[in-house]
């Protein structure tokens, strides 16, 4: 796991075992909000034990951004804090995100003991938190999936992205038009920095642009997409437009966003 302070209160976890998963904390002298957890247990409890280190008023909350298990799976290693999440993904963890964990255990040991737990606190539109002097509002952000979140720390001008700010937009599964005015939605904020779901913090001066490109980056697949589909073109022709075609790197998260590029053209 890579520890990043990127505020004075503000710390950001990524995972070193899966595609560069971020997780975060806002820290404050009545307690930390944590906003998601990283992929397998050994990284969460790393994160957790740096955090009873520098917030002795202990984690009051945890907010978990949507359902999918590199996000969440954590949460049962803060028993103590609240959880929060949007009302869709607490209802998509108890149904898809349970059985998409009973395979995960199956394939990969390191989550055997991993157990799925439902947030008590839920949300519909954005949810407030103020603790500790700082005012921090989780929003629903869907796209990616239908139960995400955005979380923006407003004192410091930071937004946690989640799977909404990726280096490549990934839309399986989800719906690229609502994807698009979530991040559209986001040029509205001041922002000083944003935590990507995946990857790294997009800082200043990279945000306008970060954002532009994968809403530019959306319409350029999805016409791609349909005017081979008009065509009646096989799908192995898809796999022949490379990610660079489209305005996006392949460089980040180790090449992988190549990977998430097809994925999304075979899925549109």
């Amino acid at each position: 796991m890579q520890r990043e302070r990127i505020a004075d209160d503000i710390y950001v976890f990524t995972s070193e075992l899966y595609l560069e998963v971020t997780a975060g904390a806002v820290i404050t002298d009545q307690g930390a909000v944590v906003i998601d957890t990283l992929p397998f247990p050994e990284e969460t409890r790393q994160m957790r034990e740096f955090l009873q280190k520098v917030c002795p008023a202990g984690i009051r909350y945890l907010i978990i951004t949507h359902s999918h298990g590199d996000h969440s799976y954590g949460s049962y290693l803060f028993p103590e804090a609240e959880l929060i999440s949007h009302k869709r993904c607490w209802e998509l963890l108890q149904t898809v995100g349970a059985q998409a964990l009973r395979g995960a255990q199956e394939q990969t040991p390191k989550l055997a003991e991993v157990i799925i737990r439902l947030p008590p606190m839920i949300f519909e539109e954005s949810l407030t938190l103020r603790l500790g002097g700082k005012t921090i509002s989780a929003t629903h952000s869907p796209g990616h999936t239908e139960g995400l979140s955005v979380v923006y720390v407003k004192d410091d001008r930071v937004l946690f992205g989640s799977d909404t700010v990726m280096p490549v937009p990934y839309i399986v599964g989800g719906d690229v038009q609502t994807l698009i005015s979530s991040l559209s939605a986001l040029h509205e904020l001041p922002l000083e920095a944003i935590v990507q779901g995946h990857g790294r913090v997009l800082l200043r001066g990279e945000v306008q642009e970060a954002l532009d490109s994968s809403i530019r980056y959306l319409h350029t697949i999805e016409r791609i997409a349909r005017e081979k589909a008009k065509a009646g073109a096989p799908r192995r022709q898809l796999l022949q437009i490379d990610i660079e075609s489209c305005g996006k790197s392949r460089i980040p998260l180790n090449g992988m966003v190549q990977r998430l590029h097809e994925a999304n053209l075979l899925y549109l």
